[in-house]
């Protein structure tokens, strides 16, 4: 018995270890991969950003890299009236703590580089607490991700910080 905990102590030790260069390494990666944080983007075109971001309304997921610290990610997206907006839900909850940092980084420094097809938009994250935006973006989110469900809630959850939502903007 005592050898089966010895080997199964060595294997969890060398799946921790394994993880954590893994997610150390990314640090170091052209952007991230999937859901996994990666480091500044070094390939890419710069671009002037559009006015008009509805050919993105179906479109899953972009990359977007914040430049304090700078780090990349993977998120959804919403358009409504030809203007792209990137929310972060769950933010008083427990997971979101560990999980949703970037958010916090913006309100530092705001600027943001997007990648999406190679081009390269040097833009702004606005946060939006309430508006006349803030109810058709969640039903936006709720239609691409949650099937048409009440996904992410009310703009009461915008309102009360359960859910950050931000406007992309100019810089």
């Amino acid at each position: 018995m005592k050898k089966f905990f010895k080997w199964f102590g060595i294997v969890i030790a060398t799946l921790v270890v394994a993880i954590g260069l893994f997610l150390f390494t990314m640090r170091f990666t052209d952007g991230p991969i999937e859901i996994f944080t990666g480091g500044p983007f070094s390939s890419g075109e710069l671009a002037v950003a559009p006015t008009d971001w509805s050919y993105l309304t179906d479109r899953n997921v972009i990359e977007f890299q914040t430049m304090n610290p700078p780090r990349s990610r993977t998120v959804w997206l919403a358009v409504h009236q030809s203007r792209l907006f990137i929310v972060s839900g769950y933010m008083n909850t427990g997971f979101g703590a560990i999980w949703k940092q970037w958010p916090h980084y913006l309100e530092e420094d705001d600027r943001i580089t997007l990648r999406i097809d190679g081009n390269l938009y040097e833009q702004r994250l606005e946060r939006i607490m309430e508006g006349p935006e803030v109810v058709p973006v969640l039903n936006e989110l709720a239609r691409k991700y949650f099937g048409g469900a009440s996904g992410l809630g009310s703009a009461e959850t915008v309102t009360n910080g359960d859910t950050w939502m931000f406007e992309v903007v100019s810089r």
